[in-house]
């Protein structure tokens, strides 16, 4: 298959050059001093969520950060908000899909969200970029995908790694024979049991990882050796908590500078954990390499595609006075993320507490009454117990 264009097979002098001007034109545009080379990034101060929200509050909606072409705006859990662009391959996204083999002639079964959260958005929109057709399926409703995939014929699936397998499920349950062939996920890990599960279904499921706030970061070719870092951004792996970069091979979170004239972020730091892969892919791509999504360099945890925070399980214990302590824990029951939160309460206790998770941690989780001072003291509030290799 041929490549998206030719930035994926640039000389890494060529790369770094191109890179540099369009970084230079990035400051300019928020006020920065330019710089003589790639390396002196590592110079500048390191943008977190959190010091973006509370930039966003002090200056609304964007936190002071040029913006535009602005077509649409995101609110994701924080709140935290994000500008969206309609241009082509605004998000980058496109040049994922045709890794994974989509383009014209597929119709795109599109899982993502499209309320509030730009998930949706992003995909809709690489997806025109390859100009496939797509239906805005959106989450849930899995009766009526299964029908509308049948009906349709659609031959792509959007969206997060479990959820494909919930709709193939309900498809043999319903008895129809459905025509997807092709996967491109994102939102959550791809076990690789899953991936053979789908393999041994006919289809062909490559993963990217994005954010809502920079767009495609990095993505997986056919020769899934590795994440592919996308030509519209700078990724530097860092030691957590500082904004030193890590040498190669050597695990720490991922900081990305997007490219995207529209909305400069530079040095965001994404929270994830990655690490630099040496060489190049054997699919002919040039770009940089990363192993992946490796967890989180603070507790926060993705469960079912979305982000729980330790802020979210303090306040869902502040919501109960006789909640001493809690904790969130993850894990895997076949091919689906289950959340467990186990709850220092007096026995009896727990009435109302399932709907206070939801509330909270926008999750519906297990509960489980443990009594008090039962649960480890080592700081711990989310416990993520999923294996990943």
């Amino acid at each position: 298959m041929s490549h998206y264009d030719s930035l994926e097979t640039r000389s890494a002098d060529e790369r770094a050059a191109a890179q540099l001007a369009t970084l230079n034109a990035q400051l300019a545009r928020i006020g920065f001093d330019p710089v003589s080379e790639l390396s002196a990034l590592a110079g500048l101060p390191v943008l977190r969520k959190s010091d973006l929200g509370q930039r966003q509050k002090d200056s609304k909606p964007f936190g002071g950060i040029p913006v535009a072409n602005l077509a649409h705006v995101f609110q994701s859990p924080g709140p935290i908000y994000e500008p969206g662009g309609v241009s082509h391959d605004w998000w980058r996204m496109g040049r994922f899909l045709h890794a994974a083999g989509v383009g014209k002639g597929d119709i795109v079964q599109n899982c993502f969200g499209y309320h509030l959260t730009p998930a949706g958005m992003i995909f809709e929109n690489g997806a025109r970029a390859v100009g496939a057709v797509v239906l805005p399926a959106g989450t849930g409703q899995t009766d009526l995908q299964v029908r509308a995939a049948a009906d349709i014929g659609t031959t792509a699936y959007a969206g997060t790694p479990d959820f494909l397998k919930v709709i193939l499920d309900k498809a043999e349950e319903m008895g129809e024979r459905l025509s997807l062939t092709k996967a491109a996920v994102g939102g959550g890990a791809l076990f690789p049991s899953l991936r053979r599960e789908y393999a041994d279904r006919g289809i062909s499921c490559l993963q990217c990882y994005a954010t809502a706030d920079l767009g495609n970061i990095a993505y997986e070719s056919p020769a899934m050796e590795g994440m592919i870092v996308d030509e519209g951004v700078i990724v530097e792996i860092v030691r957590p908590g500082t904004g030193d970069p890590v040498p190669e091979g050597e695990v720490g979170e991922v900081v990305v500078t997007t490219l995207n004239p529209d909305y400069p972020l530079i040095r965001f730091a994404t929270g994830d954990m990655s690490a630099v892969m040496t060489g190049q892919s054997p699919c002919g791509r040039t770009n940089l390499r990363i192993k992946g999504w490796m967890g989180r360099a603070d507790q926060t945890t993705k469960i079912k595609g979305m982000f729980v925070r330790p802020e979210q399980v303090a306040a869902f214990v502040a919501r109960h006075d006789e909640i001493a302590r809690a904790r969130v824990v993850a894990t895997r029951e076949g091919e689906m993320d289950v959340m467990t939160v186990r709850v220092e309460a007096p026995s009896g206790a727990g009435r109302g507490y399932e709907d206070s998770i939801v509330q909270t941690l926008k999750l519906k989780g297990k509960v489980e009454i443990v009594p008090p001072g039962s649960l480890p003291n080592d700081g711990k509030v989310i416990d993520d117990q999923r294996v990943y290799d």
